[in-house]
Order: C-alpha cells, then sequence, then structure tokens
C-alpha cells in the first residue's frame, strides 16, 4: 500500500561445523522503497493508475531509498533480543546487497544506537516496530501502532473503492478488511456473511 517491496518471515540462519546449521530468528518484515513509489502512473489510452498513499506514521524519506526492518507485535512494539543481534543485522543487510561488506559494521552500529542509518550508496536503512501501544517518547526506534495501520488500510480501501472492489486480494487480512468494506456499501445478505466468507478463506 505504501509503496515498499516486501518480504516477510525472512529466516536468519548459522552455519554449524557439525550439524550443518541452525535457524538463529526470523526477521518479521524487510522492506524496501523507492523514493518516487506511489506517483500517478499513466497507462494506455490516458488512464491512470491509483497513486499510493504513503502513509506518513511510517516516516518514509521523500527524497531516497528506504529500507525497513520491521518488528510486529500483538503488544508493545518493540524488537526481540535477536533481531538486536549485531550479526542477525550484518546477515540481512549483506543478504540485501544494502552496502559494500567495509561498511556493515558501521550501519549496524547506527541501526542500533539511532534505529536508522544511511548508507554510503545513498539510502536509508531504518528499524520500524509495530505493536498495539507505541514504545515510549524516548525510544530509538521507530513506532506504529496496529490500530493506526488498520486504520489506513481501512481509508485506503474506501478511498480507491470503486477500483479496488474488483481486485483479488490474496493477503487475508486485506481481504478481510476489503469484505468490511464490502459490507458497508451493501444490503445482500450473501455478501455480507463475513462469517462464511472468513471460514472459507
Amino acid at each position: 500500500m505504501n509503496g515498499y517491496f516486501t518480504v516477510s518471515e525472512y529466516p536468519v540462519l548459522e552455519a554449524l561445523h557439525r550439524v550443518g546449521g541452525r535457524a538463529v530468528t526470523d526477521l518479521d518484515v524487510m522492506a524496501f522503497r523507492f523514493p518516487h513509489a506511489g506517483h500517478h502512473v499513466v497507462r494506455g489510452h490516458g488512464h491512470e493508475a491509483i497513486a499510493t498513499d504513503v502513509d506518513e506514521a511510517l516516516g518514509a524519506p521523500a527524497d531516497r531509498p528506504d529500507m525497513i526492518i520491521g518488528e510486529i507485535k500483538e503488544g508493545r512494539a518493540r524488537f526481540n533480543p535477536a533481531t538486536r543481534d549485531p550479526s542477525v543485522l550484518r546477515v540481512a543487510l549483506a543478504r540485501f546487497g544494502c552496502c559494500p561488506a567495509d561498511h556493515l559494521d558501521h550501519v549496524v552500529a547506527e541501526l542500533l544506537s539511532r534505529g536508522r542509518a544511511q548508507t554510503p550508496v545513498g539510502h536509508a536503512v531504518r528499524m520500524v516496530a509495530f505493536g498495539a501501544s507505541a514504545a515510549p517518547g524516548n525510544s530509538r526506534w521507530h513506532t506504529v501502532s496496529l490500530e493506526h495501520v488498520v486504520a489506513f488500510l481501512r481509508a485506503h480501501l474506501q478511498n480507491h473503492w470503486p477500483i479496488l472492489r474488483h481486485a483479488q486480494l490474496r493477503d487475508p487480512g486485506l481481504a478481510y478488511l476489503a469484505l468490511l468494506e464490502k459490507c458497508r456499501g451493501t444490503d445482500r445478505a450473501e455478501d455480507c456473511d463475513v462469517d462464511r466468507h472468513t471460514s472459507a478463506r
């Protein structure tokens, strides 16, 4: 919805001599956004595609690419100790090719001390935690509440519903919100049987 390419549940593995390897942790979200993502795109015959509403709560920089390492919590927005492990962050950033290897230590140190860093090649890397409640104001992590996420998604669906109503949404959460939006504008019982649609998914 915000123009990010995303990978969820990204595994970080450690190679071991005797047993082959082990899973260290899964990073909930790795995401990358180009600085001009979301502008109107003119297609054939003069038709325009939907412009992306960039959520200001994400804090995406407007002038450079943005990479997010995200954690999602049902409770308070925070990062697990494994995600804050410098070796885990080095592996993740190296695998995505965010910067030259000799700059990784500096970028990781900035991430852990400030929650954000800028790479030598010019793009931002940020740690963003999502949760039911935001972190205290003095937290070094950028945080976004899940309540805000849901409100943003519902507003986006409402604003673009005449077009989005025709889309086949594969994400279960987004599909459920789309079903609620469909029910909001119709009185047909077969369209608004939320329990039946939900169980089918």
